[in-house]
């Protein structure tokens, strides 16, 4: 399944998300809540929602061709299965965020689902308006840095 579209949620008190009704079917077999990696400098944080299969297939990618013997290649893996957990929704559809995600978002009550394709992302509501209106204004570029330059 693809993920996409943009979805206004509140947490409960819990710190439990409200899955969108569109993306229960895909995560009735198990979600994983994974940090994301931010590499560019001031993007704000989020959490993903994965399918184990995607978050699998995702790590795979990630650690191909990487000498599993090397100090990177290490860190890298421990980022990646050390700070996601596998969840289940519960009867009403929702997922609990686990406090070390909460606390590397920066998530409050507020925030926003967002389609990323292969994943769903969890964003502070706050930190996604002032991010989506920067990325929209550098629409244009960000475009543009993906031509064909042959």
């Amino acid at each position: 399944m693809t993920f996409r579209g943009t979805f206004e949620h509140a947490l409960d008190a819990k710190h439990r998300l409200t899955v969108p009704a569109k993306f229960r079917a895909a995560l009735a077999g198990g979600v994983v809540v994974a940090l994301s990696p931010e590499t560019e400098p001031g993007t704000p944080r989020t959490i993903a929602l994965w399918t184990p299969e995607g978050y699998d297939s995702y790590t795979a990618a990630a650690l191909a061709g990487a000498n599993p013997l090397s100090a990177r290649a290490r860190d890298l893996k421990r980022m990646l299965f050390n700070n996601s957990w596998e969840l289940e929704l519960d009867s009403a559809n929702r997922v609990m965020i686990p406090a070390p995600g909460m606390q590397y978002a920066a998530l409050s009550k507020e925030v926003v689902i967002t389609g990323s394709g292969e994943c769903l992302e969890v964003w502070d509501r706050g930190a996604y308006a002032a991010y989506n209106e920067g990325a929209l204004a550098r629409y244009p570029d960000i475009a543009a840095s993906f031509a064909d330059t042959t």
